[in-house]
């Protein structure tokens, strides 16, 4: 199940081996194309990866933190640390075309 993370605990949610984090807002065009996308992925890879979702309304010190300029980013962390970034809207197949890429690395 996708975590919605706060500025509180962001740091805590981000934790274990794969973490995907969706830098989005409501506002957002892309990113509202983007969510069924990432639910689907979610059904998929749930049991490798983690899937949190920041709201950067609001939480504008975590995205600047991770240098997020534009939503929907992605933001790949392993172990607790940000390893890559993504900005964009991805169709399913590319990005678990990348996600298979990361889990087997």
């Amino acid at each position: 199940m996708t975590i919605d993370a706060t500025a509180e605990t962001f740091d805590k949610d981000v934790q274990g081996s794969m973490t995907v984090v969706d830098f989005w807002a409501p506002w957002c065009g892309p990113c509202k194309m983007m969510e069924p996308v990432m639910q689907k992925l979610e059904k998929q890879y749930g049991d490798k990866i983690k899937f949190v979702r920041m709201n950067v309304d609001g939480n504008q010190e975590i995205a600047q933190r991770y240098k997020v300029m534009s939503v929907p980013s992605l933001v790949l962390f392993k172990d607790g640390q940000a390893k890559e970034k993504v900005t964009g809207y991805y169709p399913e197949a590319k990005l678990a075309h990348y996600f298979e890429r990361k889990i087997t690395e």
